[in-house]
C-alpha cells in the first residue's frame, strides 16, 4: 500500500499533454488556451473619447477662455477631424477619436450650450481629462493572454478583438466512464430493495464536464467477469482515459484487477493508505490510462477530485491550477494510520477560508456530499488535529 504522495506522483507522472487543435473563437470557450495571444496594436489603437462633450485646446481654457463654437461633430466610427481654431471646440461621442489638436474633453453635463457656443460651467479641468490614452493598456506585441488559461467570457472578448477567428486550445482526451454491479440500476428505474439507482457514473463525469467541458461516455456492467472483460476489451482501444467504479477490492464479485491483468493492463498501484478510497487501483496501457475508484460514491467522488483532476489539468497544460488551503474549525481525532479527507463546509474569513468539519456517516453517505463544499486532506502519522491547523483543501464547488 502506498501513500497519498507517492499515488499523486506516479498518477501525475503518467499525464501525457494533449496535442493543441484549432478551433473556430465561440467553440474555445471553457477550453485551455494553448497559444500567447498577443496585441496586434495598441490597446486602444487611438486616443479614446470616453464621455459624450466637447474637446478643446487645454491651453485655451488655461489662459481664461470659457466660452468656445463648436467647429464640427466627431462621431465614433469615423476618421479622427482635426480643430481648425484653438479658440473653437469640437463635439466628441464616446468611444471616438479624440480630434487633432485638442487635449482635454468636458462633458455635456459641465457644459451649456446655446446658439453653437458651449459655455463650460466649471472652473477646473485636469490636462487631458476623460481620454483613455492610445497604447495605455497595451502596445503593440505585448502578450495580453498566456498560454494555459482557461478561456472564459473575458478571453473571449479579447480573442475578438485582437481578431482571433480560430484559436489554439488543448485537445481535450476521450473518456469512458464505467459502473459495475448487479445491485445497479438506471436513474429512469424504480430500484427493488435491494438495489440502488447508479450516481458515480454521473458525479465523476459532470466534475469532467464542468471543469474541462468533457463529455464522456458512459457504460455500465454487471457483475459477470466475461462481461467486463469482452466491454473494457473494446473501451481500452478506443479511450486515453478510462474511469471504472466498483469491483474494484477484494470481494468475490470484485473482477475488476483480474480483468485488467488479463488485458494486459500495467498495474502501477492498488490501495493506498487513505479513507476513504483505500481500495483505489491505477495504471495504463500504451494508449490508455485507468482508474479503478471504490465504489461507495464518497470514496469515488474524493478520488475523482483528489486525483483525477489534477490529472487531467495536467494533461490540458493548464496553468490555472492553485494550491488552495483551509484552516480546521473545529479539534478532529482521527486514530488511523492513514491519511484522512475530511469532508468541510468552507467559510471565508477575515483570516482566509475555515474549514467546517461535516463528516457524515462513511463513504456510503452520498447525501453528505450536498452539505460539503470540499474534502480538507489531514495527513497520516498523526491523531490528533486542532483547530487552527492549516490543512490542504480540494473544493469541488
Amino acid at each position: 500500500m502506498i501513500t497519498v504522495e507517492q499515488a499523486t506522483q506516479i498518477i501525475l507522472e503518467n499525464a501525457q499533454y494533449t496535442e493543441g487543435v484549432n478551433v473556430p473563437l465561440m467553440q474555445s470557450l471553457g477550453r485551455i488556451l494553448r497559444e500567447d495571444i498577443v496585441a496586434d496594436r495598441d490597446f486602444p489603437p487611438f486616443d479614446r473619447v470616453t464621455m459624450d462633450g466637447i474637446a478643446l485646446d487645454f491651453a485655451a481654457f488655461e489662459s481664461g477662455q470659457r466660452a468656445f463654437r463648436i467647429e464640427n461633430v466627431q462621431a465614433a466610427g469615423k476618421p479622427q477631424l482635426t480643430l481648425q481654431n484653438s479658440e473653437n471646440c469640437i463635439e466628441v461621442m464616446t468611444g471616438a477619436m479624440l480630434p487633432m489638436g485638442t487635449d482635454v474633453v468636458v462633458r455635456y453635463e459641465d457644459v451649456k450650450i446655446r446658439d453653437g457656443v458651449a459655455t463650460i460651467a466649471i472652473d477646473y479641468l485636469g490636462f487631458r481629462q476623460n481620454i483613455h490614452h492610445k497604447g495605455i493598456d497595451r502596445t503593440q506585441g505585448d502578450v495580453i493572454l498566456q498560454k494555459g488559461i482557461k478561456i472564459s467570457a473575458a478571453e473571449i472578448a479579447t480573442l475578438a478583438t485582437v481578431g482571433k477567428t480560430q484559436v489554439k486550445v488543448s485537445a481535450v482526451p476521450k473518456v469512458a466512464i464505467v459502473s459495475t454491479g448487479d445491485e445497479l440500476v438506471e436513474v429512469s428505474d424504480v430500484p427493488l430493495p435491494y438495489q440502488i439507482r447508479r450516481s458515480n457514473v454521473f458525479a465523476v463525469s459532470s466534475l469532467l464536464r464542468e471543469q474541462f467541458g468533457i463529455e464522456a461516455e458512459l457504460y455500465h456492467f454487471v457483475d459477470d467477469e466475461s462481461a467486463i472483460r469482452k466491454g473494457l476489451q473494446t473501451i481500452l482501444i478506443d479511450s486515453d482515459v478510462v474511469i471504472l467504479s466498483g469491483a474494484v477490492s477484494e470481494g468475490k464479485y470484485d473482477f475488476v484487477p483480474k480483468v485488467l491483468a488479463e488485458l494486459q493492463v500495467e498495474k502501477l498501484f492498488h490501495k493506498v493508505s487513505q479513507r476513504p478510497g483505500k481500495p483505489f487501483w491505477f495504471g495504463r496501457t500504451e494508449r490508455s490510462v485507468i482508474f479503478a475508484l471504490p465504489g461507495n460514491p464518497v470514496s469515488a467522488f474524493m478520488c475523482a477530485c483528489r486525483y483525477i483532476l489534477p490529472f487531467v489539468r495536467q494533461q490540458l497544460a493548464t496553468n490555472s491550477v492553485l494550491d488552495m488551503s483551509a484552516r480546521l474549525a473545529t479539534d478532529i481525532v482521527f486514530k488511523p494510520d492513514l491519511t484522512y479527507f475530511l469532508p468541510v463546509k468552507i467559510q471565508n474569513t477575515e483570516g482566509g477560508l475555515l474549514a467546517l468539519p461535516s463528516e457524515g456517516h462513511g463513504s456510503g453517505d452520498l447525501a453528505n456530499l450536498n452539505e460539503a463544499d470540499g474534502f480538507l486532506e489531514l495527513p497520516k502519522n498523526k491523531t490528533v488535529f486542532k483547530a487552527g491547523e492549516v490543512f490542504s483543501l480540494f473544493l469541488y464547488r
